[in-house]
């Protein structure tokens, strides 16, 4: 009968405690994309186990107390460790108890002197990882050759090579061909393998080592951003932003959006914290425009196609045989070399014949020029938009977004019909806030219904949220 009596007494608080942290996990279960799949693994096991120990504490733990529980119990007096609690418990709640007003002063202050700091924590959307490499992702000025981007390539990679915690040094420039790697010829990927962190110089961190890098690289015109290998993937998957920090210029016209990214890369060079920032050239790309003009080309027996095929082939290249080599074949691709092909004074000197078998050159026909467009046109939202990256350092990401934010309402002026808005990592925190923002709140109401439901005194309930403050503090 004792014991029947005391699972029935302390059957219910057991059961709706465990209840009550199952519950607590609600808000990461409503969390989405990167942050849901990261943290519901933990969600759901906690989740699964706190359930199973909730229905067990009311089901299988009451029989085997009956089975189990026999014989002679000591009493709780005669427990030495119970003793000895009870010895260090009963002087302190006497003195408590004597002066409630000034306890209830006290712990008031302690959970106000906690406003203070709660002001100045920064947020973050998820802290860094060490991954153990580095990569080192620069971008450089739209029109770069791919002689210059090699150069530049060789350049980095044997100053990269010189720390000495620096074991391999692997530097790509360009794309694949594939849709899936739309890298331009702009952006160095370059990854740095580091040794291990016993043959490192004393004292240093992954953190030092970035800065010495970035100290060690300077180069006109490129701007570099240190970053973390394949959270860096992920980020430019998810939202094509490569730094922490994207900020996205949108409107109709790609001159105009180019000019105020290069005003917002000058204004957020200002603000505390920035460790790079590079806008988009969007229209600072190099063309060469060949214009044929029709009637000369056509006083002389040729139409466009005749001289379209003669600088598709002497610039792009003509496939004229196969090569064999078990089963592997490889195209046989000729053209004119690249000095040719990167000089606009000898492409209009390339040579066309004529049907009446007359040789003329490529100027005679068409007008050759250079010519700035857009490198590459990127949209969102059936809008024309042009990308600055950010790459921060010593600060975290909220408050330095929330002061970036005002610094550039203060010192960018937007046309009518353009917008600016933020990406990256960033985009990531405010949407994880915005759903917890709902869902805490609920969450929380919930748990006060639990606890109600447990004592059936709305006080107590009241008292046991208001030691939350304190538990913060």
């Amino acid at each position: 009968e004792l014991i029947r009596q005391s699972s029935i007494e302390v059957g219910p608080p057991l059961f709706f405690s465990l209840l009550i942290i199952t519950l607590s996990f609600l808000p990461v279960f409503t969390l989405q994309a990167q942050e849901g799949r990261l943290f519901a693994p933990l969600a759901y096991t906690k989740t699964y186990a706190m359930a199973a120990a909730a229905i067990l504490s009311i089901t299988l733990v009451p029989v085997l107390m009956g089975y189990f529980i026999r014989g002679k119990i000591t009493p709780e007096h005669k427990n030495p460790l119970n003793r000895a609690l009870i010895a260090i418990y009963r002087p302190v709640i006497k003195l408590v108890l004597k002066a409630p007003v000034l306890i209830l002063l006290l712990a008031l202050t302690v959970a106000a002197s906690g406003v203070y700091p709660l002001t100045k924590l920064g947020s973050e959307f998820m802290p860094d990882l060490d991954e153990g490499d580095i990569m080192y992702m620069p971008t450089t000025f739209p029109g770069i050759s791919i002689g210059k981007a090699q150069q530049l390539l060789q350049q980095t990679d044997k100053l990269l090579k010189t720390v000495p915690e620096v074991k391999t040094v692997f530097g790509k420039i360009g794309r694949a061909e594939t849709a899936t790697d739309p890298a331009p010829l702009t952006m160095i990927e370059t990854t740095i393998q580091l040794k291990p962190r016993s043959e490192w110089r004393e004292g240093l961190t992954s953190e030092d080592i970035r800065r010495e890098l970035n100290e060690l690289i300077k180069f006109p015109g490129l701007t570099n951003a240190f970053v973390m290998p394949i959270k860096t993937r992920i980020d430019m998957l998810a939202t094509g932003i490569k730094t922490p920090v994207g900020i996205k210029v949108a409107g109709p016209d790609l001159d105009v959006i180019e000019e105020i990214g290069k005003e917002v890369e000058q204004v957020i060079k200002t603000v505390p914290g920035t460790a790079s920032a590079y806008s988009e050239r969007v229209a600072g790309g190099r063309y060469v425009t060949v214009d044929i003009h029709r009637r000369d080309a056509g006083r002389l027996g040729l139409n466009v196609n005749d001289i379209q095929a003669v600088i598709m082939a002497a610039v792009g290249g003509m496939n004229v045989s196969q090569s064999v080599e078990g089963l592997e074949r490889y195209p046989i691709n000729v053209r004119y070399p690249r000095d040719v092909r990167d000089s606009v004074e000898k492409l209009r000197n390339l040579p066309i014949v004529t049907p009446s078998g007359a040789h003329i050159s490529l100027a005679e026909v068409a007008d050759v020029r250079i010519e700035s467009g857009p490198a590459v046109i990127k949209s969102e939202d059936a809008r024309l938009n042009g990308w600055t990256l950010v790459d921060i350092e010593g600060r975290d990401l909220g408050s330095y977004v929330a002061e970036a934010q005002r610094i550039i309402a203060e010192k960018v002026k937007l046309p009518a019909g353009y917008s600016i808005s933020w990406s990256g990592q960033y985009e990531y925190l405010v949407r994880a806030k915005q759903r917890l923002s709902q869902v805490v709140p609920i969450t929380l109401v919930i748990i006060l219904l639990l606890l109600y439901m447990n004592f059936r005194n709305f006080t107590e309930v009241l008292i046991i949220m208001g030691t939350l403050p304190l538990a913060l503090t």
